[in-house]
């Protein structure tokens, strides 16, 4: 055994100790969509006093992460995303309106004066004493109004009754929430109170309190003078008067109080809650809520799991059976693949999500590509120079390595701009992806090359050299040997088709257009599991005499009814919720409708997603070029690129005329079709760029790209077949969250197989033809005979 070998199988040894070390210690983190769970992404805004940066969205995490513990969700998860965005992951809860309702209200909590009712006059004898000013954060609905009777430094709010009770005009407030120390929700059924809120004050705030219910005890019993107005987010929830105890100018002492106002149990524990985390710096708005049920996530996994064991236990038997001994070895080696990527998903602590889960059983199919393509050029080498199996294969690896590297590359750098330009479960799949490239190269590289190194070592095995599977060219090889077709004598022929169906799938997008979902234009998407199917007509009939007209509504054989809107408040889902509710009872009695999802995007996200999607895209296509052109002339760079582009409109084409939807795993789809189109491109212009290192013999262009297309179309066929059985198994078995995205992947793939070799090569003949300097026309010189040559 040679010192390379026995560095490779201790480094194969010690990854793979490593790796089954953190499989069996280290879970993996499981996203929301996977496990169940809110995720909420609020953005900060500028105030009146200000600003909406870091330092403000920073103070405002440290808020948000007190009320989410006061919330007492287990394992909450809260962190800044850039500037003024935040997310929040609250596992485990299912219904998002309490967690969005107490985490975006600013809570500005402030205690006033009441100078008096709305109608009577000012009374100029109450001293509220010095007070500093109030900046005031109101909702939309709740705007504090002005009346004609007010003075400008007053405010005129309704009381704690309502429109329907009398308005207090109010002084400036004396304390504000920064100076509450506590609150805490309690109970006194002695004194008949039932829950109220105690409060402590700190600071200056304990003297700010006595002072202010000093001045309000200055006033006569029943006048309105003598109470206090407390007051959050510009509305009066109480305004209590002075008890007679209070003395005149001495207030309540010892910094703590009492809010009453007939509060319910989760009345006073929501507001002791708000006060208690404190004062937002600035306002939020929520620009984005998910919401998926348990039970989906779950179904998630297990179909994803059952189609990963089946999609990779066809591809297995498929490569035994191409290449027998081997084949078992690159089937030992994607198990290894397995427990690698795992481990490094849950070393560098990455989050798998639904989308990224896709990419982990998509990456299985990227392992046995590079395996394939080393056992093809092995076979090459054997039948070509009668080389013995270890010398075969070693050549095998060395001749196969600048393809690997180059396809996986290609892969790699759609997997980053993923992770740099995308976001939410799309980035997630990015980062799963760009692991699972990195696993398989060391899973084929290393791995199958220690396994294989150590087999035709053995005397039994040079013995029988067929049990290899390289000792023979294959079915495929030996067909294209005998008849040596000219694939790329109708190149132009090709191309026509190629542009036909580009037409046709242009014309999808202008026909029927692209259905973009929630993440591109903002809205909310709630899917439901109904224990019985309901007529999608009704549903849209109900929910426009719920005040809902423009609902999308869509429904699947299995019961599943999706509603898609615009923007709705929480109170408009759950209008929606007690509708779809209702039309489940009617359609089977006491018949249920479960909320398995709840998207809310808020338009600026949408733009922005939207955004950076035609970022990624373009971002992508100019990246591959680039690379491209370094590693290949500039006529083949541009080719694979063309081919990318064309395998790109005609999947969209053929989503637009499905009716599919085009929303962020879509993307996720389309950009790994990207890397894939470019891939299968690479290994193409790889021979081509071998072929032409060696052509002595000046064999034209066409020819040579010929040659390459029938010599790398085993590796065609082996690889797309392996790709084919992981995808149909995710399309068949994956569940409807996985359907369209291996659907897509799926007709990505065909095509992507299809151009690489009718596309991008009769491009690049094409190209290169246009390029090529024109032969000389000049006819040689001719010396007169009898002259003399100098």
């Amino acid at each position: 055994m040679t010192r390379a070998i026995r560095v490779r199988a201790f480094f194969a040894l010690t990854v793979l100790a490593l790796s089954l070390y953190i499989t069996l210690t280290v879970p993996v983190r499981l996203g929301l969509d996977l496990r169940g769970g809110t995720q909420i992404v609020l953005e900060t805004r500028d105030s009146p006093t200000a600003e909406a940066d870091s330092t403000a969205t920073d103070r405002t995490v440290e808020v948000l992460r007190r009320r989410i513990d006061a919330l007492g969700v287990s394992e909450p998860t809260i962190a800044r995303s850039g500037d003024n965005r935040i997310i929040v992951e609250l596992p485990g809860v299912q219904d998002p309106r309490e967690a969005a309702d107490v985490l975006g209200r600013t809570a500005q909590l402030a205690f006033h004066p009441v100078l008096g009712t709305a109608d009577s006059p000012t009374d100029t004898t109450a001293d509220s004493g010095e007070a500093a000013p109030e900046t005031q954060t109101e909702r939309p609905s709740e705007q504090p109004s002005t009346r004609p009777s007010a003075r400008p430094s007053e405010l005129v709010l309704p009381d704690e009754s309502g429109d329907a009770g009398e308005s207090v005009r109010l002084g400036p407030s004396a304390l504000t929430g920064a100076d509450v120390d506590s609150a805490e929700a309690r109970i006194d059924q002695q004194s008949g109170i039932g829950w109220y809120v105690g409060v402590d004050f700190k600071g200056a705030g304990s003297d700010a309190w006595a002072e202010l219910t000093g001045a309000a005890a200055c006033h006569p019993a029943g006048d309105p003078a003598r109470r206090v107005a407390i007051v959050l987010d510009g509305k009066v929830i109480s305004s209590p008067q002075v008890t007679s105890t209070v003395a005149c100018r001495t207030g309540i002492a010892g910094g703590s109080t009492q809010i009453t106002g007939s509060f319910s149990r989760d009345e006073a524990r929501e507001l002791g809650l708000l006060i208690n985390g404190g004062a937002l710096p600035v306002p939020v708005e929520t620009v984005e809520q998910r919401t998926v049920g348990p039970t989906l996530g779950a179904t998630a996994i297990e179909a994803s799991a059952r189609a990963a064991l089946i999609g990779t236990t066809l591809t297995s038997l498929f490569i035994i059976g191409v290449y027998r001994l081997l084949g078992a070895l690159a089937a030992l080696a994607l198990a290894c693949y397995g427990v690698i990527s795992y481990a490094a998903l849950a070393a560098l602590g990455a989050t798998l999500t639904l989308p990224g889960l896709a990419g982990f059983v998509l990456a299985i199919g990227m392992a046995v590509d590079a395996n394939v393509l080393v056992f093809e050029r092995a076979r090459e080498e054997y039948a070509a120079r009668d080389k013995g199996l270890r010398s075969a294969l070693t050549a095998g690896f060395r001749n196969a390595f600048s393809a690997i590297a180059d396809s996986n590359i290609t892969t790699l750098i759609a997997a980053g701009l993923l992770f740099f330009l995308a976001s939410g479960p799309v980035r997630g799949f990015g980062v799963t992806l760009g692991i699972g490239v990195l696993a398989s190269m060391v899973s084929a590289l290393v791995v199958t090359r220690v396994l294989a190194d150590h087999a035709v070592a053995r005397r039994s095995v040079r013995r029988r050299p067929r049990l290899t599977g390289i000792a023979d060219t294959g079915k495929v090889r030996d067909w294209l040997g005998r008849r040596e077709p000219d694939l790329m004598r109708r190149g132009r022929a090709w191309l026509a088709a190629s542009a036909v169906a580009l037409a046709l799938a242009t014309a999808g997008i202008a026909v029927r257009g692209l259905d973009f979902g929630v993440e591109f234009t903002g809205g909310r998407l709630m899917e439901y599991a109904t224990s019985a199917p309901v007529d999608a007509d009704r549903a849209r009939d109900a929910l426009a005499d719920a005040g809902m007209p423009r609902a999308v509504v869509q429904t699947s054989g299995d019961g599943d009814l999706t509603v898609r809107t615009e923007q709705l408040s929480n109170a408009e889902a759950a209008k929606v919720d007690k509708t779809v509710g209702d039309l489940a009872d009617q359609a089977n009695r006491d018949g249920q409708a479960e909320k398995i999802r709840d998207e809310l995007i808020g338009p600026s996200m949408g733009d922005e997603l939207r955004r950076g999607a035609l970022i990624a895209l373009a971002s992508a296509l100019a990246a591959q070029l680039l690379y491209l052109a370094v590693r290949f002339r500039w006529t083949l760079g541009v080719s694979a690129v063309a081919a990318m582009a064309h395998d790109t409109l005609i999947l969209i084409g053929v989503f637009a005329w499905l009716g599919k939807p085009i929303d962020g795993v879509f993307l996720a789809a389309l950009l790994t079709v990207i890397g894939y189109s470019v891939n299968d491109s690479v290994v193409v212009f790889d021979r081509i760029r071998e072929l032409s290192a060696g052509n002595r013999k000046k064999t034209p262009f066409a020819a040579l790209a010929n040659t390459a297309i029938l010599q790398t179309l085993p590796r065609t066929v082996n690889t797309g077949m392996g790709a084919v059985f992981i995808l149909a198994s995710l399309t068949l078995l994956g569940g409807d969250s996985l359907t369209d995205f291996a659907l897509a992947l799926l007709i990505g793939i065909v095509v992507g197989t299809y151009s690489s070799m009718f596309t991008a090569t009769p491009l690049a003949i094409e190209l290169h033809a246009r390029s090529a300097p024109p032969p000389s026309t000049k006819r040689p010189s001719t010396t007169p005979r009898g002259a003399a040559v100098v």
